[in-house]
């Protein structure tokens, strides 16, 4: 995820993003220009028809496609938002379960704090590698090869490591350390890393519906395609370049959408999930330590 300065105008006008943007969609807006240029020769040179109206069509149209951009663009930033709170409700969890664990457990009990210290932070990096549909565990502090072994072998690691914790602390109660009413304490945080990693998961998971995706392209294509005929006859040659912008303009907003709306991978975009996964083992370390 790209971090900015919202005040500086001028670097975000020529930010390496648009130039990016721009790369993306070269293809696409040389089409359209060598189209318009194209479709203007034929129709003032060889032709010579002339029609002045069609302009008021398009300024229907287009109040129409602004809506559905709207639509579209709002539904993917609440994808987007929605998992940085799910990502931010992990962050809180993970430090209460330490923050409880390391005013309950006793000093002399080493083995249990540096498990829990090492265990906890794994459960961030499991759930960032499953929602990228990754199998590496490198990131993980896996303590043994039991452990590691035990990881590995499982098919949602999420669950895996959510389950050895919910082990260790119940572990913790048999053996008298904590007591019931305290195990029921801890429970509400390893019951949140379920529920985090369930909701993330249905955002993943529930795509932006395919008919109403489709629909917004034919959309897009079909108005940027017909575009040329409000401007040939007023502005001739010139209305390619002005298309070109306005395909610019309405594709971009689309590609962004497209981007944000899964918003686990590692598009520019993209949460920040490495540096918050870290972010959660430096503080689990610190109060565990």
């Amino acid at each position: 995820m790209i971090q900015y300065n919202p005040k500086t105008w001028f670097s975000l006008i020529f930010d390496f993003y648009s130039r990016y943007v721009m790369r993306v969609l070269f293809p696409l807006i040389l089409f359209i220009g060598v189209f318009t240029t194209v479709l203007c020769f034929l129709i003032i040179d060889v032709l010579g028809w002339h029609y002045a109206g069609a302009i008021g069509f398009h300024s229907i149209l287009g109040v129409i496609l602004g809506l559905f951009l709207v639509l579209r663009t709002n539904t993917a930033y609440d994808r987007w938002w929605e998992g940085r709170k799910l990502w931010g409700q992990l962050v809180n969890d993970s430090r209460q379960l330490a923050v409880k664990l390391a005013s309950l457990i006793p000093k002399e009990e080493e083995e249990d704090r540096i498990f829990f210290r090492r265990m906890i932070p794994n459960v961030a990096f499991a759930i960032k590698e499953h929602l990228r549909d990754s199998i590496l565990i490198g990131e993980m502090d896996t303590i043994n090869d039991e452990i590691k072994n035990t990881i590995i072998k499982s098919k949602h690691r999420p669950n895996c490591i959510n389950r050895l914790i919910y082990q260790r602390v119940v572990g913790l109660a048999k053996k008298g350390i904590i007591t019931q009413e305290q195990l029921i304490v801890l429970d509400k945080e390893i019951k949140g890393f379920t529920d985090i990693v369930g909701a993330c998961e249905r955002i993943k998971s529930t795509p932006i519906p395919y008919s109403y995706s489709m629909f917004i392209k034919k959309f897009l294509f079909i108005y940027s395609i017909t575009l040329p005929f409000s401007f040939m006859w007023e502005f001739e040659y010139w209305c390619a370049p002005v298309v070109m912008l306005a395909f610019y303009f309405l594709i971009s907003i689309e590609l962004i959408a497209e981007e944000i709306e899964d918003p686990f991978g590692n598009d520019i975009n993209d949460l920040p999930l490495d540096e918050i996964s870290y972010k959660i083992k430096s503080n689990v370390s610190e109060i565990m330590s």
